[in-house]
This record gives C-alpha cells, structure tokens and sequence, in this order.
C-alpha cells in the first residue's frame, strides 16, 4: 500500500464518517445491533481464522500474554457481540447540551457534543479491539481506521468482513469502517503524517508501539502506556477483604493491563497480612519479589530490585514491598506508577481520601479490585482504551470520550461593537 493509498483511504473514511454523523440515535442503534448479528453469524469463520492466527503465533514463539489476548473461543467471541449491543443501548452522545447559558447581552451559549471525525485505533494482538473500536466510533458517529497487528491479522479481518457487510446493508459506506491491511511500519507512518484527515490516533498495546506512534504522529495521541497498577493494604484494612482483592487483582487474568504488578503492604500489618498472602498467590502460581523487609517475613522470596517495582510483569509475577506507612505507599506509586489504577484497602474513610486526593492516576479505587478498571465494568459498554494522557480523556474511554464539545451560539443580531458598521462615527 503505497502513501497516496492510504491517503485516498482515510479520505474515503472521512467522507463516510460525515454520513455517520448525521445519522439519528435510533439509526446509530440499529446499525450496531446489526454489527453484533453479524458476528455472531460469522462465528464459524472468524473462530477458524483465529485458530490460523494462534497457529502461526506459537510457532513464532508468541509469549503467553499474548497468545492470551490473541485467543478467541465460542465465549469470548458472544462477549465481543455482547459487548457491541451494550455500547448500542448506550445513551448517544452526540448532540448533548453539558451547557447552557443565557449572556447579559442576550445571547444563547451552548456546549454541544459532536463527533471527532475519523479515529485511527493502532493496536497489537487484541482482535476484540477491531469490534470495541468499531462499536464506539459508530456509536459516536466517528469514522475508524483500524490497524491491528499481524499476529491477528486473519481474526481481524473476519471480524471487519462481518461489521463492513452490516455497515453497507445499512446504506453506509463501508469506508466509515477501514481496516489497514498493509502492516507495514511506513505505512503506519504515513498514516499517522496525515493530520489534515486524521482527528485522533489511539494506539493499544505495549510500550513499544505507544512510543512509537506518539513519536511519528503528527495527528494527535491519545497514549496508553503500561499498566503498572498498585495495591496498597492499609494499616486498617481488612485482612479478607485485601487478600480478594489481591487474588482477584492478579491471578483472574494477569495479561490484562488492569491486572495487579505490585503490592504494598503497611509495616504495622505486614507480619499478618504478608503470610496470607504468599500462600493464596503460591497456590495459583505467582512468583513473588520482595524487598528486605519482605524477605524478613518470607524469606524464600526473591530480592526485589527497582526495575521489578516498575515492570508490567503481564504474567504471574507481582513484586513486594513493605512500606512506613500510607505517605510512603504514595511515594513509591508516584516514582514507579504509570498512572493507569491504584486500589486502597481500608477500613479508614481518612486514609482513602488521602490516598485518592494525593494520586493523579486516571483510576483511583477503594476497596475494590483493580479488574473493573475497564469501560465494560464501569457502564461504558466497551472500551477503546484507558488514556493515561492527560487530554479531553483520560482512563477508560467510551463513545463520550470520541466526542468533543463546541460552542454552539444563538443570537438576535447582536453585535459585539457597533464601530464594526461604521455606526456612530
């Protein structure tokens, strides 16, 4: 795919995305419950495509985390669907007034949410992401570019054959929904050059590909870095209460970015707590790295050094370290963290409001575990990321997020200086 055709592309894309942005709430509904009868009438050919995506990546030596995320089966796929019929029962944003305010001049000012335009998603081996994108731009009447990785080159390209025929029977341009085909790196370059069609890059993946497209975008990016997420027991948490939220936090699905990498545990309970925890995280796995205090308590952990305190492990590893107490838990989620979600147990209503005011993480959480740190849970539907950059977005993003407001004003013929008309002079 040379430059002139992904240019010619994405201006298909934003001519389609202009179709899209007219179209009613009801239409927008309509046209996403379709995408998720789509895919549930390919399941077949999208569950066999997968299954040559997984193939290949083994042979290559694709590390389990990822494999994991590439994986689809009869479940997840139906979740997929799911989760696209969750997005079409969303409220639309589009057309919202956040306000509304009468001038002493007499003038009508509004707040209205209108679409972006076209959102280029760039993401690894998630194919799911090739239907959440696509669910959320529709939903927000944005246009989508999608360009996923090869690992998942053949699911991709299933799921986007079944959301594009849903889209033309539609009456839509199939362009309003583009999946990049032509992996190469230039192209994706080039792609990310053409800021006079492109409104918004979202890259998802590792930390490598985010640094990569946030240093040849010239559009805008919206960047989810790693997910170094913390759990901090409290002096007055409760023992049961941390302990779910630990296993919870890291072993349901450790690839997941909202999955825990590291646990701080206050001095005053470590002795009780520490024990505990070592023996529900040896019974499912996890392999534990500890500071010298935590090493005084277990001492068969292994030496935790700075680098395990900033790693997104993505696996069954989490590190360990005993803190002072709650203001020395914050200093080390501000050195190590990457702003992505922190959790607090507690039975302290003072030390969780410190410990959420003091923070700047996009998700702060008290009591709950990390895992509903994802726009599903948290009554978004789907998510097209958690924006880790502090722009119009940040944490998990949903069809809101791919809106913007604009001033929308309504007069009687007010004008702000009568010298404009030569009056008076």
């Amino acid at each position: 795919m040379s430059a002139s055709t992904i240019r010619s592309e994405a201006i298909a894309c934003r001519e389609a995305a202009r179709v899209l942005a007219r179209m009613s709430a009801a239409e927008k509904c309509a046209l996403l419950l379709a995408m998720a009868a789509a895919l549930e009438a390919d399941a077949t050919v999208i569950l066999a495509a997968n299954a040559e995506d997984m193939l290949d990546a083994r042979g290559k030596g694709v590390a389990p985390a990822m494999l994991d995320r590439l994986r689809l089966d009869e479940t997840r796929l139906a979740g997929i669907a799911a989760a696209v019929r969750e997005v079409a029962a969303l409220p639309d944003p589009v057309g919202i007034v956040t306000r509304r305010e009468t001038r002493p001049n007499g003038l009508l000012v509004e707040r209205v949410r209108v679409p972006l335009g076209v959102v280029a998603m760039i993401y690894e081996a998630r194919p799911n992401v090739t239907a959440d994108a696509a669910a959320l731009c529709i939903k927000a009447g944005n246009g989508v570019i999608l360009r996923g990785g090869s690992e998942a080159l053949h699911s991709n390209t299933a799921i986007a054959t079944a959301l594009r025929r849903a889209l033309v029977e539609a009456g839509v341009d199939g362009a309003a929904l583009t999946l990049v085909t032509d992996l190469r790196r230039e192209t994706m370059v080039e792609m990310l050059q053409l800021a006079d069609i492109v409104d918004l890059a979202i890259p998802r993946g590792g930390e490598g590909l985010i640094r990569f497209v946030a240093e040849h975008a010239r559009v805008p990016v919206i960047k989810h870095y790693k997910g170094v997420c913390h759990l901090y027991v409290d002096r007055a948490a409760d023992i049961e209460l941390a302990l779910g939220l630990l296993v919870d936090g890291k072993t349901t699905r450790p690839s997941a970015c909202n999955s825990l990498e590291t646990l701080l545990v206050h001095a005053g309970i470590a002795a009780e707590f520490l024990p505990a925890a070592a023996t529900e995280l040896g019974a499912r796995g996890v392999e534990l790295r500890g500071c010298a205090r935590t090493q005084d308590i277990l001492p068969f952990v292994r030496a935790a050094d700075p680098a395990d305190y900033a790693a997104e492990y993505l696996d069954l590893v989490i590190a360990v370290r005993v803190v002072d107490d709650l203001d020395d838990a914050i200093a080390h989620i501000v050195e190590y963290g990457s702003d992505h979600t922190e959790v607090i147990a507690t039975q302290d209503e003072s030390a969780a409001r410190r410990f959420i005011e003091a923070l700047r993480s996009a998700v702060v959480m008290v009591n709950a575990s990390s895992r509903f740190s994802d726009g599903g849970e948290l009554g978004l539907g789907a998510e097209i990321g958690i924006s880790t950059t502090r722009l119009h977005a940040y944490g998990p993003m949903g069809a809101e997020a791919l809106t913007i407001e604009r001033f929308v004003v309504r007069g009687v013929g007010q004008v702000r200086h009568s010298l404009s008309l030569g009056i008076g002079e």
